[in-house]
């Protein structure tokens, strides 16, 4: 294997069916005109094979994406189903990362700083130094379900999260994780390595190796499951608290171009509120006829619109910075030394260009009182208990005081009012987002939206 040239050749359709049918697979609504394997960069060549391939679908559109699948290859007699692709030639194809045996490789690969090169690129792999090295022998299991990305657990200690959609250019992850890392946040997973592709094609972060966080709660199951104590009020209050450091520390480096605070303007300020208008007006054309669940919102998109010019009257404000960019509760974890922070990724659906971008901290705020709202309704629908009277409210107000407590106050408004108006605009914004979600994913959920939307529109403008 000295390149994709001397892969064993997968019948196209074969390949296509498997790829479109996982769940990272981001494209499932479009049809694929063409799946091929672009470049493939082999990690071992004697049996079992494994070799690092990016993938490119194309669609009907002219547009295409990336992807990337650890191949791994066993002679056909060896009847290996794991992760099955399909027979090519006198070989058993299969998704490398269901052999958890033979993922030791990559662990021997992070240890050696490898460099594995072939005519079409690089595959390097760098090692921090901030975790011992993974014993040849480490225990390796899968992480469970995910959505967008898969990841192997060693020694229950790292954590390795292979990208599978490939976008040219640093990962969100990889620059966060090591910005935040130099400059003394603590509150996140240790940063172990990562590994990347170097070539023609692009220039491209493929994973993360990570600090395993043992014995520590999902944040969302643990509002699930604590929603009646008064503790998690204390704890919501705590992660306002890191929430507020980790955004100071994002802004914290007027030197560093790619983190540089940076003063908002007038025009991005309008388009922001131009873009939200037009997500708000395309969601209310679609509203189906036959749900009872949006009638406290039907038909008022335009009082939904106007309520947005409204908020959006008090200008600017507030540096603009790198932020989390997909931020709730199911971002967090809860241990033994209080909340870590994980996924810096960004939203995978949106551009690697978009989710780099520098916004208002405000944004990442809104995005977690929003998860407090879905754990209010949630605990209801998965626990069968109702949270208390006035919990969300309560939850909100802890975390905000924590908050605001501790965030580089340049990175606000200079008034409460101009706090609570941007603020309200993102929660717009996501409640939007939330329910075209659940109207195409949940219907069972809409609710949810629904009463944010509709409590925005009952709340006074703050003046």
């Amino acid at each position: 294997m000295a390149g994709s040239e001397q892969l064993p050749m997968l019948d196209e359709q074969v390949l296509t069916d498997w790829v479109v049918g996982q769940r990272w697979f981001g494209a499932k609504a479009r049809d694929v005109a063409h799946l091929g394997v672009l470049a493939a960069v082999p990690l071992r060549t004697e049996e079992p094979l494994l070799a690092v391939t990016l993938l490119e679908a194309r669609f009907g559109a002219g547009t295409h994406e990336l992807y990337q699948v650890l191949l791994g290859g066993r002679p056909a007699d060896e009847h290996f189903e794991e992760g099955f692709i399909g027979q090519a030639g006198d070989w058993t194809l299969y998704d490398g990362l269901a052999d958890l045996d033979e993922t030791r490789l990559l662990a021997r690969l992070f240890n050696e700083s490898a460099v594995q090169t072939v005519p079409e690129g690089t595959v390097r792999f760098e090692w921090t130094g901030a975790a011992e090295p993974i014993v040849a022998d480490s225990h390796v299991r899968g992480m469970g379900a995910e959505q967008s990305n898969s990841s192997i657990v060693f020694d229950n200690r790292l954590v390795l999260k292979v990208f599978r959609r490939v976008e040219p250019g640093d990962n969100p992850e990889l620059e966060m994780l090591r910005f935040l890392s130099e400059h003394g946040f603590e509150s996140i997973p240790a940063l172990a390595g990562w590994y990347e592709y170097e070539g023609d094609l692009m220039d491209a972060t493929l994973g993360v190796l990570q600090g395993f966080v043992p014995d520590a709660r999902d944040g969302w199951e643990l509002a699930l499951e604590q929603v009646a104590s008064p503790h998690l009020i204390d704890r919501l209050r705590e992660l306002g608290e890191v929430t507020g450091v980790m955004h100071a520390t994002l802004a914290s480096d007027p030197g560093d171009p790619d983190f540089a605070p940076e003063e908002p303007s007038e025009e991005n300020f309008a388009l922001l509120v131009a873009t939200i208008d037009e997500q708000v007006e395309r969601v209310f054309l679609d509203l189906p006829d036959d749900l009872p669940a949006v009638d406290p919102i039907r038909g008022r998109g335009e009082e939904v619109r106007d309520r947005l010019r409204m908020l959006a009257q008090a200008g600017v404000g507030g540096r603009l910075i790198r932020h989390h960019g997909d931020y709730h509760l199911g971002q967090t974890l809860h241990g033994r030394d209080g909340w870590v922070i994980l996924d810096f990724e960004g939203e995978p659906a949106r551009p690697l260009l978009e989710r780099r971008r520098k916004r208002s901290a405000l944004r990442d705020v809104a995005g977690m009182l929003r998860s407090f709202a879905y754990v209010a309704t949630a605990s209801e629908h998965q626990r069968a208990r109702s949270a208390p009277e006035g919990w969300e409210a309560e939850a909100r107000t802890a975390f905000l005081e924590g908050y605001m407590a501790n965030v580089d106050g340049r990175l606000l408004p200079p008034s409460r009012s101009g706090v609570e108006r941007l603020l309200s605009i993102f929660e717009l914004e996501k409640a939007v987002y939330e329910l075209r979600y659940e109207l195409n994913n949940r219907p069972d959920w809409v609710s949810i939206p629904v009463a944010g939307i509709a409590r925005l529109l009952e709340e006074a403008v703050p003046s």
